[in-house]
């Protein structure tokens, strides 16, 4: 793990991050800045393995904790401090990985709080990816998170699952997703929250790998030059067709 500076009101703290991804940064044809959840950390197996995989496809992955858990904690902090790590760390991809579209992706409250800092303006990523976007808490839709989804100018990308409690009922999901310029879903039929299937136990890693084959085609869509894709792409997953179903908006 390598240490990044992150500036709070309060003072600077030191953050843990890992960068997964070609030995040179340069042979990416993109670059991830990859957020944990609320609950998780940047080393929890589900991100571990996402990243794994992207690695395996030359993107530079860019993992990272944000001061709450780096400080021991379960609970998030103020949002200010998640923003402002944001900042850092779309900084710091930006020295690691220079020359390349840069994305900013995280699951759940990671991938919450980098729309938050687009939308304020500060972070200025290419494209956003959200792996279980918690829209609301479980059981309360009238407390919504995503009024400021449409201030993105960016393009999103939402990886759901069709049974997430954080994104029912789907319709006032999908509305205020729709309200965005740019935005496509990607449903994983019968996923929860962290994307785990009732009746099917399969390890968190191999989870979140089988997740890139829904957002590397959307990424290649947007990002990927002719050349990175003759010389790139591997051979067409069927994961890539039949596991998922697409909607934009």
């Amino acid at each position: 793990m390598t240490p990044l500076t992150v500036a709070l009101p309060a003072g600077d703290v030191t953050v843990s991050t890992v960068f997964d991804g070609p030995a040179d940064p340069a042979d990416a044809w993109i670059a991830v800045a990859l957020a944990h959840g609320a609950g998780a950390g940047l080393e929890h197996p589900f991100l571990a393995g996402f990243a794994g995989a992207l690695a395996e496809q030359g993107v530079a992955t860019l993992r990272f904790a944000f001061p709450y858990r780096e400080a021991g904690r379960r609970m998030p902090g103020p949002p200010a401090h998640a923003v402002a790590t944001w900042v850092a760390v779309m900084a710091e991809l930006g020295r690691r990985a220079p020359g390349v579209p840069h994305v900013a992706a995280g699951k759940s409250y990671g991938g919450r709080m980098a729309s938050v800092a687009a939308a304020e303006g500060v972070i200025a990523p290419g494209a956003l990816v959200y792996l279980g976007y918690p829209f609301h808490p479980p059981g309360k839709p009238e407390a919504t998170r995503g009024a400021h989804l449409a201030q993105i100018a960016a393009p999103q990308l939402f990886v759901e699952g069709t049974a997430d409690p954080f994104i029912q009922p789907v319709d006032e999901f999908q509305a205020a997703v729709g309200a965005s310029p740019d935005t496509e879903i990607v449903w994983i039929a019968g996923g929860g929250h962290s994307f785990e299937v009732r009746g099917a136990r399969r390890a968190a890693d191999d989870v979140g790998a089988d997740l890139v084959a829904s957002v590397l085609p959307w990424l290649r869509a947007r990002f990927a030059s002719p050349s990175h894709r003759a010389s790139r792409e591997s051979p067409p997953d069927p994961r890539e067709r039949d596991g998922d179903s697409r909607e934009t908006g």
